[in-house]
């Protein structure tokens, strides 16, 4: 009878002799088509990450071209390395539900699993044609990759929200990012079944949307992008000791001529390793002509200590278990 211990052996050695390596590590290319299990370009544009065991689910907006018109997509898929992808579900196909009008809008969708009441929620931007109404779309299901059913349209706490992002703590509080036009970005907490926002924590008076926030060696960083529509600009990040604030001026995470090269941000990702944590920036280059062919940039960012950088994209490395990120140049 094989020990524990030989068969890991052997099959690290059967690792080699088919060429690939014993390690751990998965490759990342920024900006490079990045196919799924089915070898089809991923479609979770404007999305976010949900780590359910070892198991992370990749939401995000579905612009395939043979989507039937009409209808809003977000699609669901399954990795356990962050870079190998499998297509699980369509889990959103809605007609709309408010009678919004030609072009009417569902995007950047975002969700939480609530293990009070054993609900997935999906919040997204809803919003017509000309981003008037300003709202967030509540949707939920059973099972992460299930159906999600419509519940309804609100704004949060009365306020405009356009880009929307999510961030849960360290002690696993839930919270909404959402861009208030007139006033900022804000920061508040969702209610205890995560169906409504239920309590502001903070405004960040600056206008930017596209907003994420990450919890790293006792400092919140958020981040996020300047009002130009499609086109990339200088994201900028701040600092602050709790979400509360007081935050500290906004700089920029590269070099304000490289425009976050070619990216807007969407979300920061935080893998806690046995021996390393790494902060991976989440960012869409945006095509509006073929939407369908818009790429993805994840990079590994360089914090600590109240900095924030987000190097020149290269192909980069990760080893989910170890947390250990290597960028090739």
């Amino acid at each position: 009878m094989k020990t524990i211990s030989s068969v890991v052996s052997l099959c690290a050695v059967a690792a080699v002799l088919l060429g690939r390596p014993a390690t751990a590590a998965e490759t990342f290319k920024p900006g490079e088509v990045w196919p799924d299990d089915r070898g089809q370009h991923i479609q979770a544009h404007g999305g976010g990450i949900l780590k359910l065991g070892d198991t992370y689910y990749w939401f995000g907006e579905d612009r395939a071209q043979n989507n039937q018109r009409g209808l809003r997509y977000v699609s669901c898929y399954s990795s356990t390395n962050l870079a190998h992808w499998t297509f699980r579900n369509q889990v959103v196909k809605l007609a709309d539900p408010e009678n919004l009008g030609r072009g009417w809008i569902l995007e950047r969708p975002k969700v939480f699993y609530n293990a009070a009441t054993k609900k997935f929620v999906m919040y997204a931007h809803i919003d017509n044609g000309t981003y008037k109404v300003a709202s967030v779309a509540v949707l939920t299901s059973d099972t992460v990759d299930g159906d999600y059913q419509y519940l309804k349209t609100f704004r949060p706490l009365g306020h405009e929200s356009r880009d929307i992002g999510q961030f849960v703590d360290d002690d696993g509080a839930a919270y909404l990012i959402f861009e208030d036009r007139p006033f900022g970005f804000r920061i508040a907490t969702l209610s205890k079944d995560y169906l409504t926002v239920e309590t502001e924590v903070c405004l960040i008076p600056e206008h930017m949307e596209g907003g994420a926030v990450v919890h790293y060696n006792g400092l919140y960083y958020a981040l996020g992008s300047a009002l130009t529509g499609w086109n990339p600009n200088p994201n900028k990040f701040a600092t602050a000791k709790s979400l509360a604030g007081p935050w500290s001026e906004f700089k920029d995470i590269a070099l304000p001529e490289k425009n976050t090269y070619g990216s807007q941000s969407s979300m920061m990702v935080k893998i806690v390793g046995t021996k390393a944590t790494t902060v991976i920036f989440l960012g869409d280059i945006w095509k509006p002509r073929t939407q369908w062919d818009s790429r993805y940039l994840w990079m590994p960012l360089e914090i600590g200590d109240g900095k924030l950088a987000l190097p020149e994209p290269h192909a980069w490395t990760l080893d989910i278990k170890t947390g250990e990120a290597s960028v090739k140049k």
